[in-house]
């Protein structure tokens, strides 16, 4: 079990984490699908995506996440045999303020920030993540962007960037994730405490490798009572 009397600093993925993407992902690219008349299932769009999105983030030019999702969603198209209208490649972006944030997560950070700083480490751009953090309605003490970072999580630099703006030392910091490609990897690698929040049902949308967290939960309010930390 963690130790959570030492750590200083609590820091948070964002989509998939704190925001429900996979529902959000899923609503957008079926509702441009249906258009074309193609069905797939949900577990379909979402290792299409896992698989697509990477390969378009570690392109060798960086592009802000809107363009991400713009090039993601095109080759979802041709992957399904569909030439997508300028306005069916934008329905990720242009929806993403719209996916909905998990239920528990508002009363979880709130008690979660009674103890402690926190901290959003996210693969999306500055504009995008302004949408999210207004549902959120949580002020967070440092928001990192992929925008900010110039680079896209697992790389090692957005880690940097959030150990700098924090000012926290590795044993003070504590990081928690929905994705072990993206974030419990490079904690680990990085040494930097872990939790995976590993919802039921959940996980489609990323990669999984055998990347190991401190501690696994099953939401964020099971995390904040394992802290010690009543929620309202």
């Amino acid at each position: 079990m963690l130790d959570f009397e030492r750590f200083e600093w609590v820091s948070f993925d964002c989509y998939g984490t704190l925001v429900d993407w996979e529902s959000g992902i899923c609503g957008a690219v079926s509702e441009v699908l249906r258009a074309h008349g193609v069905r797939r299932s949900r577990g379909e769009i979402l290792a299409l995506f896992a698989d697509i999105e990477p390969k378009v983030q570690k392109s060798e030019t960086y592009r802000t996440y809107r363009r991400v999702l713009r090039r993601v969603m095109a080759e979802m198209g041709d992957a399904l045999g569909i030439r997508c209208s300028d306005t069916e490649l934008n329905c990720l972006a242009d929806s993403l303020a719209d996916w909905p944030i998990f239920p528990e997560v508002r009363e979880a950070l709130r008690a979660l920030q009674t103890r402690y700083r926190l901290a959003v480490i996210s693969n999306v751009d500055d504009a995008l993540f302004a949408g999210t953090a207004e549902a959120l309605s949580v002020d967070f003490d440092a928001v990192v962007t992929a925008e900010q970072a110039r680079s896209y999580k697992p790389d090692r630099r957005n880690f940097d960037l959030a150990a700098t703006r924090m000012g926290v030392e590795t044993d003070a910091w504590l990081h928690v994730a929905e994705s072990l490609f993206h974030d419990i990897g490079p904690a680990n690698q990085l040494g930097i405490a872990s939790v995976w929040v590993n919802r039921e049902g959940r996980g489609g949308g990323t990669q999984r490798i055998d990347a190991v967290a401190d501690l696994v939960v099953s939401d964020l309010g099971e995390l904040a009572g394992l802290a010690g930390l009543a929620q309202a």
